[in-house]
């Protein structure tokens, strides 16, 4: 690539966390994640108002620290301005360049101010000189999933994503988005909640713990093949520690979760893609269902969901997910973006 060619980059900002792909000098694809988060202090010398992001934030000032979208998206113009901010750090803090072409994953979520809050925050971006073009999140997940190059984009098949602020499910014939379907009832940070929940009630009220704690527990030890019960230590308001066992809580909050994500793609997401596209069902369920998302990083839950949704439908499905669900969406925008810039 020369120096005064765009740099094609795929960008997914996310409820939880941002990431950026990327190719470093060398041409290999390099991936910036962050939490989606800031916080702000006043400089002990200046008496100015310094911002810091991601994983510092967090760290320094848990009370203060703001995750701007939660929900998916910015709802409101305070929040689009917390988010271009954030977003700025992140592109100054690592020399993301700004002679380049953007393709960012959208969220499927039918909330118009909040999708328009996103388009201002990425049309008003410093990175993206040369194009700046949106698809939807799971179709770049499932770009990584189908195959070395843009594959998925010819394809027929259905995509779920198992997001921290959604699930949603698409199908897709030839990157066209089919009956897309969106829920905020099975989340990922509604498993962070039962997680935390559920250790209260198995330490018999002794263990109190935060969602970040619970979300950590979940990303750490969730396990749908070989799930081992695990021990860790709080440290006491009156002095001293208490240790105890963890070994219930975590997958039964996982299996719950499936368990929904299971029921809502079969008997609402599918049969409106039947009625609306009949012929796309028949075939795309002949295909692999790809899963993206956060929660498709627990291992063994894409031979589990497999295996729900082949007993829920009296049929044999298969399923299959990237490497990485989690950074999908942003590996499969930067191929989109790589071929945007060559047509350029």
């Amino acid at each position: 690539m020369s120096d005064d060619e765009p740099v094609p980059i795929g960008v997914k900002l996310g409820s939880t966390r941002t990431v950026l792909a990327y190719p470093d000098d060398d041409g290999e694809i390099q991936t910036l994640r962050t939490l989606t988060c800031l916080a702000t202090y006043e400089d002990a010398l200046t008496g100015e108002e310094r911002v810091l992001y991601g994983e510092e934030a967090a760290r320094e000032y848990p009370d203060e620290v703001q995750f701007m979208l939660r929900s998916g998206l910015p709802e409101d113009e305070d929040r689009a301005e917390l988010t271009k901010t954030f977003f700025e750090e992140v592109i100054d803090a690592n020399d993301v360049p700004e002679n380049s072409g953007v393709v960012y994953a959208i969220p499927t979520i039918d909330n118009p101010e909040g999708l328009a809050n996103l388009e201002e925050v990425i049309e008003e971006s410093s990175i993206g000189q040369a194009l700046v073009e949106s698809y939807p999140e799971s179709l770049c997940g499932a770009i990584p999933a189908r195959g070395d190059d843009l594959e998925a984009i010819e394809e027929i098949f259905v995509a779920v994503n198992m997001g921290s602020t959604n699930l949603e499910a698409s199908g897709y014939r030839r990157g066209e988005q089919l009956a897309p379907f969106t829920t905020g009832a099975v989340t990922g940070n509604e498993v962070d909640r039962m997680i935390a929940n559920y250790v209260e009630e198995e330490t018999q009220g002794r263990v109190n713990i935060d969602t970040q704690t619970a979300r950590e527990y979940k990303e750490e030890h969730a396990d749908f093949d070989d799930f081992e019960s695990f021990t860790d230590i709080i440290q006491q308001p009156g002095g001293g520690s208490h240790e105890f066992t963890i070994e219930r809580s975590v997958m039964d909050a996982c299996n719950e979760y499936l368990d929904d994500a299971v029921e809502e793609f079969c008997n609402t997401f599918l049969p409106e893609l039947a009625n609306d596209y009949m012929k796309v069902y028949q075939l795309a369920l002949d295909n692999r269902i790809v899963l993206t998302g956060g929660m498709a990083c627990i291992p063994g839950i894409v031979e589990e969901f497999e295996r729900r949704v082949s007993e829920e439908l009296d049929r044999e499905v298969e399923a299959v997910a990237a490497g990485r669900p989690d950074i999908s969406p942003s590996l499969g925008a930067q191929r989109i973006a790589g071929r945007l810039v060559d047509s350029l």
